[in-house]
């Protein structure tokens, strides 16, 4: 298989580079260490680039924005390949990092998996693979390199039956398959009417909603769903007083204390070894 090659560019006028580059190192972290290996990918790689035209040939970009203007999440271009919109805000690593997995997943956002209903009664469907909607809360949220980062679900999620000792998702916040968390959704398709559903977890209890038929002129199914579907917390972003984000704030602060003292102590020895 072979390595996919993802591009974060930030056109946010002053974004600092240095925050783009830490949330790239935990982004390629995040894919190469945790989600290559449960999903059975070769690995991918995100690096930051300064701007769209530095972006190489082959490379899937991820575009940071001051406002998306609804059109956040993954896309296609002209020719097919997939491109990422992630609006700013002071919890874009959470957004970056879940648009960053539903694209190495399903790059083309048509990717179905069957099993058996959720809601009583409707048989067999085909479940859209979206590997972070339904723990795609905050709450549910872990670091790397102290860098907030989206949980995710595994395969096992779509499993006909619950067994012990399985990982439903990678913080293990779902306990069975096809389980969706407060704040997220699970999305499919039903055969018999010819149309898409969802369960969502947005208020004080879950609720099922029907999409109706696949508009055919959208890009992706995902695309077409992602427009008729809130997205609490990734699209705009949490509050700075939200807990999982301030836990995360703090990390990031004793990480950059450490990493001063790293590159202080780096160029010390440079120094002396120029000296010699």
């Amino acid at each position: 298989m072979l390595t996919m090659n993802l591009a974060l560019v930030s056109e946010v006028e002053g974004h600092d580079p240095s925050d783009v580059a830490r949330v790239a190192a935990a982004l390629s972290r995040q894919a190469t260490r945790d989600f290559a290996p449960i999903w059975n990918m070769e690995g991918a790689t995100v690096d930051t680039f300064p701007t769209p035209e530095d972006v190489p040939v082959g490379y899937w970009p991820m575009m940071v924005l001051a406002d998306v203007q609804g059109a956040a999440g993954v896309h296609l271009d002209k020719d097919g390949q997939p491109f990422a919109l992630i609006e700013m805000s002071d919890s874009w690593s959470l957004t970056a990092s879940h648009e960053t997995l539903e694209m190495l997943s399903d790059p083309w956002g048509n990717r179905l998996v069957p099993g058996r209903s959720i809601k009583p009664n409707q048989g067999r469907v085909e479940y859209l693979v979206e590997v972070c909607d339904p723990s795609e809360a905050a709450q549910f949220a872990y670091t790397v390199n102290d860098i907030l980062v989206s949980d995710f679900y595994t395969p096992r999620f779509f499993d006909p039956t619950a067994s012990a000792g399985t990982r439903y998702s990678f913080t293990g916040a779902i306990k069975k398959p096809r389980t969706v968390l407060r704040g997220g959704y699970i999305s499919w398709h039903d055969p018999v009417s010819d149309h898409w559903w969802q369960q969502i977890w947005f208020g004080q209890q879950k609720q099922f909603r029907d999409l109706g038929v696949f508009d055919a002129k959208a890009e992706s199914v995902r695309s077409w769903i992602d427009g008729q579907t809130d997205h609490p917390g990734i699209d705009q972003g949490l509050k700075k007083s939200d807990k999982k984000l301030k836990d995360a704030v703090a990390l990031g602060k004793e990480t950059a204390k450490s990493g001063r003292s790293k590159a202080s102590a780096l160029r010390a020895q440079i120094t002396g070894l120029r000296g010699r």
